[in-house]
């Protein structure tokens, strides 16, 4: 399997720090989670129902007009290159791994593509797949110009696959309005905005055909009761919706002044993340790791991507981290 961020008990095994003294800053969750009320004991008890309200309170979420729910996008990354022939992927690179892995598993010719040369050349994919905003790149891209390539793609009987699991602080960005078009497969997570990695949960937005398809794939009950009864009802708080994405802005932009005020400025970010590469990523991760900060180290390209510390303590933990080893370096 290939790595990623939230291995923190590793990390405090191989570092000799406690979990309880960490500073977490390996994932693009949003620190500040949802808080999820007392699961009723039904939902423990009986088997998922897909009539218990989940898909519409997610259709209304999404603005889609058809959904599905999956344990996880992650779920439907590894499920959907099941249901194409073989065919000629280009998946955007540096990006969310397992997207190249999983259609590589399932026999595709998989092409990893810098952004602008992925547009441009769409005309050799049969399945373009992009991340919006990118992870950990941060790419964004205009309405225009997903539904142009999409309009390409689909002529020809191609896909367009997109990962929008860090757009929900950015809602007016995305494409599921548009997913009942023919070949236009969007992917939400409820781990980023929510805070609820641990929930499993995702949809996938597409037109019936596919969703049906993807379905017979997954099986019954993807989704378990206490997760379907947590995130319906955080689908429905739009007040702490509205509230979350104005916080989750200002909190990207506060984590770039940060690491910029001590000479680690960002190549690029969004509301969760920012990322910055460098050929001391090593160092750097190891330094702060020593320092009981857990940071996400990505090899191509060598760098770093820094998630959001969660209050004010975590912050000032983080700048005093950044000025001692600036120091050491300038000392050296």
């Amino acid at each position: 399997m290939l790595e990623h961020g939230g291995r923190l008990l590793r990390a405090a095994q191989r570092y000799g720090i406690a979990p309880a003294d960490w500073l977490d800053l390996s994932t693009g969750i949003n620190p500040e989670a949802w808080p999820v009320p007392a699961i009723p004991a039904r939902a423990w008890h009986r088997l998922p129902e897909d009539e218990d309200g989940l898909h519409a309170a997610a259709r209304e979420y999404y603005g889609a007009p058809e959904v599905l729910a999956v344990a996880g996008s992650q779920a439907a990354i590894q499920a959907l290159p099941r249901l194409r022939a073989q065919a000629r992927v280009g998946v955007l690179a540096p990006g969310y791994a397992e997207h190249a892995h999983a259609w590589r598993q399932a026999g595709h010719a998989v092409e990893l593509c810098e952004s602008e040369r992925l547009l441009a050349q769409s005309e050799r994919y049969d399945v373009v797949v992009l991340i919006h905003p990118n992870n950990p790149g941060g790419e964004r891209y205009e309405r225009a110009t997903l539904l142009d390539l999409h309009a390409r793609l689909a002529a020809r009987g191609g896909w367009l696959l997109i990962d929008e699991a860090f757009i929900d602080a950015t809602p007016e960005r995305s494409l599921c309005a548009d997913s009942a078009r023919s070949g236009l497969i969007v992917l939400r997570s409820i781990g980023k905005f929510f805070g609820l990695a641990g929930a499993r949960a995702g949809f996938v937005c597409a037109a019936p055909p596919l969703l049906a398809a993807l379905r017979e794939r997954l099986g019954p009950w993807t989704l378990s009761g206490p997760s379907r009864h947590a995130v319906q009802l955080a689908l429905a708080d739009r007040d702490w919706q509205a509230r979350m994405r104005g916080r989750l802005l200002a909190q990207g932009e506060r984590l770039g002044a940060v690491l910029r005020a001590r000479g680690f400025a960002p190549d690029a970010g969004c509301a969760y993340f920012q990322w910055r590469r460098c050929e001391d990523a090593v160092e750097l991760h190891e330094a702060l790791a020593r320092r009981g900060i857990l940071t996400r180290l990505f090899e191509t390209p060598a760098s770093l991507r820094f998630g959001l510390p969660g209050d004010d303590a975590a912050y000032a933990r983080l700048d005093a981290a950044l000025a001692e080893i600036a120091a050491a370096r300038s000392a050296a």
